[in-house]
Parts: structure tokens; C-alpha cells; sequence
């Protein structure tokens, strides 16, 4: 599924069962939310915090998903080609970080700090 595709499934979901989008405020907040459960499982799967009983109900692919389907449901609103942005956003990068990380030693596996 392309990004494109994506944009449209969502809005046709919305359009089908969700009666309209939340405001773009509202989803900000959302979206700040799925974060924070996101951040959870990776806190305890990842880091050294670890699993309460009542974590044990997220999912780590789920919750990804989540914050996906809120930033979609932003991008419509808003009307951001999130297909063009991302491959904007590569080309940013490309351009800014094409030496960057190669010299960064911290990051070079010959030079562990």
C-alpha cells in the first residue's frame, strides 16, 4: 500500500464510520497519546523499565499503528500529500546528511566510545 493509498483508506473510513475527523486540535492530542503508548512498550520491551499487568494489553505493531493512522487522518485535514512530503523529507535529508553520519564517530563501528 502506497502512502497515497493509505491517505484514501482512511479517509473513506472516516467518511463510512467515523461521521466526520475530530478537529485538527483534538488529533494533535490524540496523536500525542498514541505516542506516549508507544513510548511505553519500548520503555519496557527496550529499556529498563519494566511490565506492569496493565501494559500487557498493547501491542507494539498495533500501536505503531495508531500513531500512524492519526498523523493520516492529520495529513488530510490538513491536506499534505504525506507521498510527497516523505519523499521531500528523504531528499532533505539525503542533501543535508549524505557525510554527516559516516563521520560521526560516535556512529563509526571502528571507533567505539
Amino acid at each position: 500500500m502506497t502512502l497515497e493509498e493509505a491517505q484514501l483508506q482512511v479517509d473513506k473510513w472516516i467518511k463510512t464510520y467515523g461521521v466526520r475527523y475530530f478537529s485538527e486540535l483534538t488529533n494533535m492530542a490524540i496523536l500525542t497519546e498514541e505516542v506516549g503508548e508507544l513510548a511505553r512498550i519500548i520503555a519496557r520491551t527496550y529499556g529498563e523499565q519494566s511490565f506492569k499487568e496493565s501494559d500487557k494489553k498493547y501491542d507494539l505493531a498495533d500501536e505503531m499503528a495508531d500513531v500512524l493512522w492519526v498523523l493520516i487522518c492529520l495529513a488530510n485535514q490538513t491536506g499534505v500529500d504525506l507521498e510527497q512530503a516523505f519523499a521531500n523529507n528523504i531528499e532533505k535529508k539525503t542533501n543535508r546528511d549524505a557525510e554527516r553520519h559516516k563521520q560521526n564517530k560516535k556512529l563509526n563501528s571502528d571507533n567505539k566510545e
